[in-house]
Parts: structure tokens; sequence; C-alpha cells
């Protein structure tokens, strides 16, 4: 293989594609970024360009590919949630039995009348907002 570069990755988030290239670098990768100052000046543009490229060597990516995943192990999206699945197994929806639910963040009437009145007046928007269990199968919202 000569000397060419490919775009290993992309990154939506300017501080996490920094965070990558510094260590690589340390690992003693040569590699720089593209599209960074766009991503970071103006975000906006950053869906219209694709995002902060990784630029690699062609001939480490085997290398590259091995320490990432070491290093930054591809996330489980039950991380995210609030409640693990263990703890979330015992409860049914209300509505319809399903045990396809999770707690977070309500989608139906999430803000109660006290923080809609002093958001009008203090012209900000809503800061407080429900958690409550919601079925997936159904759509209903339950504490």
């Amino acid at each position: 293989m000569s000397d060419k570069t490919i775009v290993h990755s992309t990154y939506y988030n300017p501080m996490e594609a920094n965070i990558i290239k510094s260590r690589l670098e340390d690992s003693g990768f040569a590699c720089f970024l593209a599209d960074e100052n766009v991503a970071t000046l103006n975000p906006l543009y950053n869906q219209a360009i694709g995002g902060v490229k990784l630029i690699v060597f062609e001939k480490d990516v085997m290398t590259i590919n091995e320490l990432l995943a070491v290093e930054y192990p591809v996330l489980d999206q039950q991380e995210f949630s609030e409640y693990t699945p263990e703890e979330t197994a015992g409860i049914a929806c209300e509505k319809c039995g399903s045990l396809n639910v999770s707690y977070g963040m309500a989608t139906q009437d999430k803000h109660s009348s006290w923080v809609k009145v002093l958001s009008l007046i203090f012209l900000v928007l809503p800061f407080f907002a429900k958690k409550c269990y919601h079925c997936y199968d159904c759509g209903y919202e339950f504490k």
C-alpha cells in the first residue's frame, strides 16, 4: 500500500473528533481532521458537510480499528436509560399489559401547569419536564 489517506470516520461533535485524534496521535499514528473549523464556527452546517472527518493513512486502518475497539467500545443503547432492564422488567403497561416499557422523559403533557405559568411570566422556555413510564406498544404513559 502507498501512503494514501482515507476518511476513517466522521463525527458530528468536533470535541469527540479531537479526543479520538489526540488518542491516535498519542499512540503514534499520523492523522488530521477535515471540516473541523466549519463545524465549530457554524454547527448548523455540520449536517450539510457530513461532519468532522478523521483522515488517516490507509496502511494504519487495521491497527487503528483494533486500538479504538479496545479504547472506545460501542455503547449499548440501554446504557443511556436511567433504569436497567432488570429494574423495568417487572413493570407492565397499565392500559395494555405489555412489558415493552421504559422510564424517561414524558412525551405527552410533559410540563405541569405551574411550570407553564412561570415560564410565561418570565418569558423563558419551560425548565422542568416530567418523567414517567412509556409503553412502546400502545403509547400510554403512566407513573
